[in-house]
């Protein structure tokens, strides 16, 4: 199977046999991607490929002096001009330059940029046994306004899964024989290729070796770690750690666990062989406080996969364009980390300008617009799953059928939903009460959203530690709850109005019937 790499190197292949003179490459990785292009200028019949970098001037493929040039740039595009011209010893060949971005600034880079415009302009017509071209490695992706109708800008990729299992095959074969067979374990060896998706080839190599030096095996969780740096270099979304517990620790909701779990298997191996699509995400609507957020945690603990949050809100700028910037590179980020959980929390408030006409110059617009376009287009691993109270204030091509795989409609937790939530909080707390008096107490709290349950623990437990440090009991939390106005009573009229859009346009209960009718309500004396 052809990499992304090698699908790369074949395309400036055809780029330099098409006379392109100046290509440029954005990359952070120069060893790896240099010798793709050195296959690539050789299938394009170019036998001359020569380095040039700010500390060693021009060099061979080998590494030599190449004797042409210097550490000046212009210089090097004087060697370069003067090959392409007619007499003796001519061939053709392939320039890669390394630090060259770095003489675009300044009043030293208008005569730069201007010489290679220039290049850029006279290079094709060279008669082709002279031809010449000029391949810019760089890791950043601004490129000069006045070059940008000069150049070919291509984004380098990142290693994919194959790439990614050659370098894993190559660490392990370089250990003794006797740790070979139990470096990478059965089951372990998919898991550890894809937790190291979405790093460059030098940091899965890193986190390859130190894992093995560490514990003598490939550790996909040590790997995986590793993608931490990577948002965090990037400023564009926030890594969460996953929820302790996963989805035993929220309470309730089993149809939207039941299809999470069913989903995790679209992972596997085999459902990839299968050819089983990766889920896109999902949309948790619903009223406040009944477990949207803390489901979205919950579930990369459960998948065993990283969890990143996208503040959209956040990535807004003062300057004009720099909102949408943001949020393209976020989405790179997303692209480059592979399989993950993309969290966006309260989505409609962040999108309000577009659908309120807010006067913030049409950026929560634009960023609709992209929101969905990629949401669309995205061939990547991420789940999305986005949460939101206010569903009026929702645009409504985010609703349509094909966005997400599912919309869920998060309800106030019925009686066995109470009872789960109130358990799981106390297991969080370190505690556990008898099942009847769990049940008794929850049966005082109808109405009450998951939140509101799970904060009379906190509660309930200051009260029973200064009254003599004693255990909790039932009675203490039930007492916490006596003092609460719901939100159910507090914002009666908005409630209703999500329930009766949920009757209206279908969305999924995120408790089944079932659940429901299961409720009892048990009575003891408290």
């Amino acid at each position: 199977m052809t990499t992304k790499s090698q699908f790369q190197a074949a395309d400036i292949s055809a780029l330099l046999r098409a006379r392109n003179a100046v290509l440029y490459v954005i990359t952070r990785e120069e060893a790896r991607v240099e010798r793709y292009l050195f296959e690539a200028c050789a299938s394009a019949g170019y036998p001359a490929v020569r380095f040039w970098d700010c500390g060693d001037g021009v060099t061979n493929l080998d590494g030599s002096p190449a004797n042409i040039g210097s550490q000046d740039p212009g210089e090097v595009f004087a060697a370069i001009r003067s090959l392409s011209g007619a007499g003796p010893n001519r061939e053709r060949g392939v320039w890669i330059m390394r630090d060259l971005h770095k003489w675009f600034d300044g009043i030293v880079g208008v005569g730069i940029i201007r010489t290679l415009r220039n290049l850029a302009r006279q290079l094709p017509s060279v008669p082709r046994e002279r031809a010449q071209a000029i391949i810019i490695i760089t890791p950043s992706a601004e490129v000069p306004p006045e070059l940008q109708g000069n150049v070919t800008v291509i984004d380098w990729p990142n290693p994919d899964r194959d790439e990614v299992a050659a370098i894993l095959d190559a660490a392990i074969a370089s250990l003794p024989e006797d740790l070979k067979a139990n470096a990478a374990p059965n089951g372990q060896r998919d898991a550890a290729i894809d937790a190291a998706v979405g790093l460059s080839g030098e940091e899965a190599a890193s986190c390859y070796a130190k894992s093995l030096v560490q514990s003598k095996r490939i550790d996909p969780v040590a790997v995986a770690k590793e993608k931490k740096r990577v948002i965090a270099r990037e400023k564009v979304l926030e890594w969460f750690d996953p929820l302790p517990g996963g989805l035993d620790a929220v309470g309730g909701l089993d149809s939207l666990k039941s299809w999470l779990v069913a989903r995790k298997v679209a992972y596997s191996p085999k459902a990839r062989a299968y050819g089983l699509p990766s889920p896109k995400g999902c949309l948790l609507v619903g009223v406040p406080g009944c477990g949207k957020s803390l489901t979205a945690k919950a579930i990369a603990t459960a998948w065993g996969i990283p969890l990143l949050r996208m503040d959209l809100g956040a990535l807004k700028s003062k300057f004009v364009g720099e909102s949408e910037q943001n949020l393209r590179r976020a989405f790179r980020v997303i692209e480059s980390v592979g399989r993950c959980v993309v969290w966006l929390d309260e989505i409609e408030k962040a999108l309000a300008g577009a659908t309120q006409g807010a006067a913030d110059g049409g950026v929560s617009s634009d960023a609709l617009g992209a929101i969905l376009s990629w949401m669309q287009d995205r061939q990547g691993e991420a789940f999305v799953i986005a949460t939101a109270n206010d569903v009026s204030a929702l645009p409504p091509e985010l609703l349509r059928k094909g966005r997400w795989d599912e919309v869920w409609f998060v309800d106030l937790p019925n009686e066995t939903e109470r009872v789960a939530v109130l358990d799981a909080t106390l297991r969080t707390h370190g505690r556990k009460l008898d099942a009847l008096h769990v049940q008794a107490a929850a049966s005082n709290f109808a109405g009450f959203s998951g939140a509101e349950i799970a904060a009379l623990v906190p509660e309930a437990l200051f009260a029973s530690f200064a009254d003599g440090e004693r255990d909790l009991t039932a009675q203490d939390i039930v007492n916490a709850g006596k003092n609460v106005v719901p939100l159910s009573k507090t914002s009666a009229d908005k409630l209703a109005r999500l329930k009766e859009w949920q009757q209206r346009c279908g969305a999924r209960p995120a408790t089944s019937p079932e659940s429901v009718a299961k409720s009892t309500t048990v009575q003891l004396d408290l």
